[in-house]
């Protein structure tokens, strides 16, 4: 496995005064020389006029948060990360690499989670690359080896959780968005570990059940809402009964018996776990027959 090595180049704008200073003074010699007929001066001078040409080739740019690889006749030779004007072997090829953070959002996929239903799911990921030789040689595109590997990282994460928990406390792809948001970038970065490639945050950007469900689905997360609220609603209805119950012994001024705690027990849960307003019914008689 190839490692970055951090490449230390030469300032360009010290070599740029030193080749310009040769061509110079080689310029200079040469024009002496072929006034004074000197064919051994003038060919010196000619071939250091040459040389210092070549050497111009050797200059490049780095900016900020960025890198060129330095390959020798396909031989790595280092990556320069510092920026500016800056000069190396002419004979170097310098291929550029951004090593700013990036992000994109992957397709909408369409998979099956634990329990079997179709769910629709895509994520946005921010990554940046870390090790620019890794990169270039270890994979043929690391750009597009990051978008087949998060889309395979979504599959696998998605069959491992259910879209919704039936249980409390269990999670789901819906209701656990940070745990799953942790699970999905552990899994990301365990695949793009040996492209270079540091992934900054994954989160889950869309989530739905499959068109073909999504009806049936909709009707099982409303009747699981009215069920959760009924719940709530006889909970406190009882808690009320109970402190109407313990309020009427203490005063003293009813006395019920059993029969007749039953009748307003009944009567209070009527009332106050209906969903449409109580119809009161007057009785002008007797407790008792």
């Amino acid at each position: 496995m190839i490692r970055e090595r951090e490449r230390q180049t030469a300032s360009g704008l010290l070599m740029l005064f030193v080749f310009l200073s040769l061509i110079v003074v080689a310029a200079a010699g040469l024009i002496r020389a072929v006034r004074a007929d000197d064919v051994g001066v003038a060919v010196v001078c000619a071939l250091g006029i040459g040389l210092s040409s070549l050497g111009l080739a050797g200059f490049f740019t780095v900016a900020p948060n960025e890198g060129r690889v330095l390959q020798l006749f396909g031989a790595y030779r280092g990556t320069v990360r510092e920026a500016g004007l800056r000069w190396a072997n002419p004979f170097y090829t310098k291929k550029r690499i951004s090593l700013r953070a990036r992000n994109f959002e992957s397709a909408r996929l369409k998979v099956n989670d634990i329990d079997g239903n179709p769910i629709e799911i895509a994520a946005v990921v921010v990554w940046r690359v870390v090790d620019t030789a890794e990169a270039f040689f270890e994979v043929d595109d690391y750009e597009n080896y990051v978008k087949v590997q998060t889309e395979s990282a979504e599959r696998n994460l998605a069959t491992r959780y259910p879209y919704d928990a039936h249980i409390e406390g269990h999670l789901s792809l819906r209701g656990s968005t940070d745990e799953v948001a942790k699970g999905l970038k552990a899994e990301i970065q365990d695949r793009l570990a040996k492209a270079g490639v540091e992934v900054i945050e994954a989160r889950i950007s869309h989530l739905a059940y499959a068109q073909e469900i999504a009806a049936a689905m909709l009707r099982r997360q409303q009747a699981g809402a009215i069920i959760a609220a009924r719940q709530k609603i006889v909970e406190g209805a009882v808690g009320m009964v109970e402190m109407a119950l313990d309020l009427l012994s203490k005063s003293d001024r009813v006395r019920l018996d059993e029969e007749r705690k039953a009748a307003m027990v009944s009567n209070l849960l009527v009332v106050l776990c209906a969903d449409r307003e109580a119809q009161p019914v007057i009785n002008t008689g007797t407790l008792y027959q």
